[in-house]
């Protein structure tokens, strides 16, 4: 379990910028995937801070 929030910041963030690059691949972009992509990474980066600071191997 541990090894899986180890890594759980980089997977937020991954799948933030598939958001990113599903709206560049869309014929109608709207700002919902720019959100929801931004918002994903920021909270991404964020987790993956705070859960390193706490988790030891």
């Amino acid at each position: 379990m541990k090894e899986f929030l180890k890594y759980l910041g980089v997977i937020i963030t991954l799948i933030g910028v598939c958001v990113f690059i599903a709206y560049a691949l869309t014929s109608t972009p709207t700002n919902a995937y720019l959100i929801t992509g931004l918002s994903l990474v920021i909270v991404g980066i964020l987790a993956q801070i705070v859960l390193n600071k706490y988790i030891q191997d």
